[in-house]
């Protein structure tokens, strides 16, 4: 089987769409945080970023992902999540 550059960017597409998916489930759930903590002394927690960080690295490893590409892309998307839950808690705490 012969597969093209257009078949692997589809794939790559296809991928994307779910990853999108799977970003906006964990959006939300960043959203219901804000609305749980309700105080911005209990966004961020530096022991659960160290064990998310562990468990996805882990996780990743055993799936064929370098760690080195989970550990940044998680460390980024927890630093915009607790970005967007401390607008999300201000958003809540001062509607306009």
């Amino acid at each position: 089987m012969d597969i093209g550059m257009k078949e692997v960017r589809e794939e790559i597409d296809l991928i994307d769409r779910e990853l999108v998916l799977l970003l906006a489930r964990r959006q939300k759930c960043i959203e219901m945080a804000a609305v749980v903590k309700n105080d911005k002394n209990l966004i961020v927690d530096k022991d659960r970023i160290e064990e998310v960080i562990l468990k996805v690295t882990r996780f990743g490893e055993s799936c064929g992902l370098e760690k080195t590409i989970a550990e940044t892309l998680w460390r980024k998307l927890i630093e915009l999540s607790i970005e967007h839950e401390f607008l999300e808690l201000e958003n809540i705490q001062n509607p306009n």
